[in-house]
């Protein structure tokens, strides 16, 4: 069961984002509307919270409060049924649980297990996670990461041995991949990444530059575009997030070379070019991006969806990128930035179950400057606009 906090709780949270709005915002105005009847998760009780605000495209506004501090380059976030979450730290092989407990301090963080053969080196470690849709009931969790021959999924329990379910995705010191997610059809989608082999993405009997689906057993899922494969969609070069927007259509963001990141809708069996074309080429045997742009404005790892809106978070280019879609999934206008170089490089991105978004930062991964409080997962509640309020 979802975390039921107090009312009277949810209330005096309100009104305090309410006044930091007031306080932050000033003639943009503010417009957090009202609680949800039975909201989940609960932000920390900070003594003095660390609050921003930022101005987007479109009238949209965005609050952010630090969550959490001293992290390691927290990779993926997964929420707990109790509201809690699940981050893994991408070199330390690490996962944290942080809340639903709070302190003086902030949200209690712990490490709940550390997976012993992460071979972390370059982009590799330990990367996604995901929660079973049946948490409650079989308490199990689903990682992804690198070993010594190569990156792979595990099913299991905290405190429990993990279960090797899909080996053999191809490893390199880039292009690992590393997205997991449950999609709304109760199956495990995996993200990979090329591994530095271009050929690898076009390849269908390869696992790398692909979309995978596959059973909680790791066994490919029926439906699948290709019988016996665990293939869904290939042409990617390195795509790290995926979501689903209300609508169950999948989106991931896609890496690119020199030239254009992409944020892509994902179909069963599309091709989506790599290593053929980067970016829009109007060609039919490929899937065009339904946006893009120049790599030192993106390179984008995390992808969430949040009512109308699909929010990814960006490692070079330090900021968020924020979409609203249409009823069809395209996009209505154009991308509006928040956070740009507030926090450094943004790399995972999660909807909560309250409605806000969680944010890590990516400053220890070797490419940033990392502050003193480095890395930090952030929570971020939009104000104005027509989506993603809390």
């Amino acid at each position: 069961m979802s975390a039921r906090p107090p009312y009277s709780r949810i209330r005096r949270l309100r009104a305090a984002l309410a006044a930091s709005c007031a306080a932050l915002l000033l003639t943009a105005g503010c417009s957090f509307g009202e609680p949800e009847p039975d909201p989940a998760g609960e932000p920390p009780n900070l003594p003095t919270p660390s609050a921003s605000a930022s101005p987007g495209g479109a009238g949209q506004q965005a609050v952010a409060t630090v969550l959490a501090k001293g992290l390691r380059v927290p990779w993926a976030i997964a929420f707990l049924p109790d509201g809690g979450a699940l981050v893994t730290e991408r070199d330390s092989g690490r996962i944290l649980q942080v809340g639903p407990e709070s302190g003086p301090d902030g949200l209690r963080i712990r490490v709940v297990q550390t997976i012993t053969d992460v071979a972390a080196a370059g982009e590799g470690g330990l990367l996604g996670i995901a929660v079973s849709p049946g948490y409650d009931r079989d308490r199990t969790l689903f990682v992804y990461y690198t070993t010594e021959q190569d990156n792979r999924v595990v099913r299991l329990q905290l405190g429990g041995q993990p279960t090797p379910i899909l080996t053999g995705i191809p490893k390199a010191n880039v292009h690992n991949g590393g997205g997991l997610g449950f999609g709304p059809d109760g199956q495990l989608y995996v993200s990979t990444g090329d591994a530095g082999q271009r050929p690898n993405s076009q390849d269908v009997k390869s696992l790398g530059g692909k979309i995978l689906r596959i059973t909680p057993d790791g066994k490919p899922a029926a439906g699948n575009p290709y019988p016996g494969s665990p293939v869904w969609s290939l042409g990617h070069r390195n795509v790290q997030g995926f979501t689903w927007d209300a609508a169950k259509r999948m989106y991931a963001v896609e890496f690119g070379q020199n030239t254009w990141d992409e944020i892509n809708q994902i179909t069963k069996g599309g091709n989506y070019g790599w290593p053929e074309v980067e970016g829009r080429v109007d060609d039919r045997r490929y899937t065009d991006p339904i946006t893009q742009w120049a790599t030192s404005d993106a390179s984008c790892s995390g992808l969430a969806a949040t009512d109308r809106l699909l929010v990814t978070g960006c490692l070079r280019g330090k900021r968020l990128w924020v979409m609203e879609l249409t009823d069809t999934g395209t996009l209505l206008g154009q991308p509006s930035e928040l956070l740009t170089n507030r926090y450094g490089r943004l790399r995972a991105v999660a909807a909560a179950p309250d409605g806000s978004l969680w944010v890590s930062t990516s400053n220890h991964d070797g490419r940033g400057a990392p502050a003193a409080d480095d890395d930090r997962l952030l929570r971020v509640v939009f104000a104005g606009g027509d989506g993603g309020r809390s």
